[in-house]
């Protein structure tokens, strides 16, 4: 084998030096420098090549013409965004090492949102959703990790702004705890302050349960204080919810800073003796934006033309109609969802009944899940005379396990079997054979009727739930 040594190679123009003998050849190069082509130049791949340890590296041409109008990125690139209006870039397809800059040109971010979109269902920061800049002066760089993590912001720098993308809540408030290891659970059972210290990107909004508290019984039992829930996995995850969830309806994004949180008591009790009133109604529960309307009170006793007629109370869920002694009128119950919202927080009480003779019985009490069962009219005397049952309530999983809460209380009964117990913290009705009992507390259910003596059951309070993530 032959060796060359030589100290300098002089420069000559138009000529070609080639280095090396053919395929499976190495040529190794051993200097602390090596300059290769010149200014101007360009130092070229032959076809099929490739290359490694030079090039790029965690880095991008700029373009230097800012954009204006939505655009899809190419890899490798950088971009001036220069909008007059909100506009998108959409990102390429994934692959690993990708890289894509953008930078605010205008300093205009805050008023004209920057949305940055994935591709297809690849995701960013671990999240199959758009990433917004809004702070003006923002400038961010993504690199495509994996298929778990997506696009990941390796750069938020300027210094004026204080944002981040994608953002997540920090905050305190309640009885907090830690679900499927990147969500909080912040739960209320009385009033308080969610209050924010972190958070103003598009995925700091929150999913709740707002309950309110229940209404409670008189002869007829009480309603359900007012269901209203909402779900979007990528802002808390994958979990069940009721059927009263309102789709994407998601709370924010929120900017630190307070949010008051009140929870609703339930109804007091009302007592027995004329002119036998109907119950209490429940109070409102609210979170942001949100209030759930307090269940209604169950209709009263109308035994002569000095007793009012007491019909069941409106509210989230309606309270059960009272007893009528009169075989030809019943009293109805309650209007559920009341005031009217979408979707619906509760349902409507059943009617209130007389059966033979003086044998009377109230209707259940409207629940989140069902109507109240009317109390059967007719029949022979005592066994017949049964109270309406309380309607079951409703089943979410938003605290990662599955519970029911605002059932409707059940219907007294003056002769025989008082109403059964809404699932979900309704109480039972009362009668000579069984005993009247109050709503649950912390489930919004309604309370039980009483049939001649003693008082109504008193209505559950309510409840607010609030969950979102914290990390990706």
């Amino acid at each position: 084998m032959s060796k060359i040594e030589v100290n300098k190679i002089g420069p000559q123009c138009g000529t070609t030096l080639t280095v090396g003998c053919g395929a499976g050849q190495t040529v190794t190069v051993d200097a602390n420098t090596v300059t290769i082509g010149r200014c101007g130049g360009t130092v070229a791949l032959a076809s099929g090549a490739t290359q490694s340890g030079f090039g790029r590296s965690g880095s991008v041409d700029w373009q230097t013409t800012p954009k204006t109008t939505t655009f899809t990125a190419a890899n490798g690139e950088g971009y001036f965004i220069n909008s007059g209006s909100a506009i998108t870039m959409n990102l390429p397809a994934g692959s690993a090492g990708a890289i894509v800059a953008v930078s605010d040109y205008a300093r205009n971010f805050n008023t004209h949102n920057f949305t940055i979109s994935p591709n297809g269902s690849e995701k960013i920061g671990g999240v199959a959703e758009d990433a917004v800049l809004s702070v003006d002066g923002q400038a961010a760089t993504f690199v495509y990790v994996d298929s778990t993590k997506g696009w990941v912001n390796v750069q938020n720098a300027e210094d004026t702004e204080t944002g981040l993308v994608n953002d997540y809540i920090t905050a305190t408030g309640g009885s907090i705890t830690t679900v499927c290891t990147n969500f909080k659970v912040h739960t209320f059972t009385g009033p308080g302050t969610f209050c924010i210290s972190a958070g103003a990107g598009p995925l700091a909004k929150v999913d709740y349960l707002i309950i309110a508290g229940g209404g409670g019984g008189s002869r007829g039992g009480g309603g359900a204080g007012g269901y209203r829930e909402s779900k979007t996995a990528a802002v808390s995850g994958c979990w069940s919810a009721s059927p009263l969830v309102a789709a994407c309806g998601s709370l924010g994004p929120f900017s630190p800073g307070p949010i008051s949180v009140s929870v609703g008591g339930g109804a007091a009790a009302v007592c027995t003796g004329s002119p036998y009133p109907a119950g209490n109604s429940g109070t409102p529960s609210s979170f942001s934006t949100i209030t759930s309307a307090g269940g209604g009170g169950g209709g009263g006793y109308h035994g002569s033309s000095t007793q009012p007629y007491t019909v069941g109370q409106a509210g989230g869920s309606g309270g059960g109609g009272g007893a009528y002694n009169s075989p030809t009128n019943t009293e109805a119950g309650g209007a559920g969802n009341t005031p009217s919202v979408s979707p619906s927080q509760g349902n409507t009480g059943g009617n209130g009944s007389y059966q033979v003779s003086t044998h009377t019985a109230g209707g259940g009490g409207g629940a989140a899940g069902a109507v109240g069962s009317p109390a059967p009219a007719g029949g022979a005397p005592a066994p017949s005379a049964v109270g309406g049952a309380g309607g079951a309530g409703a089943t979410s999983s938003i605290t990662s396990s599955p519970v029911q809460r605002a059932g409707g209380g059940g219907g007294s009964s003056n002769v025989s079997s008082g109403g059964a117990a809404g699932a979900g913290g309704g109480g039972t009705g009362g009668s000579p054979i069984t005993t009247m009992t109050n709503g649950t507390a912390n489930t919004g259910g309604g309370g039980g009727g009483y049939h001649t003596t003693g008082s109504g059951g008193a209505g559950g309070s309510g409840l607010v739930i609030i969950r979102y993530r914290f990390q990706a």
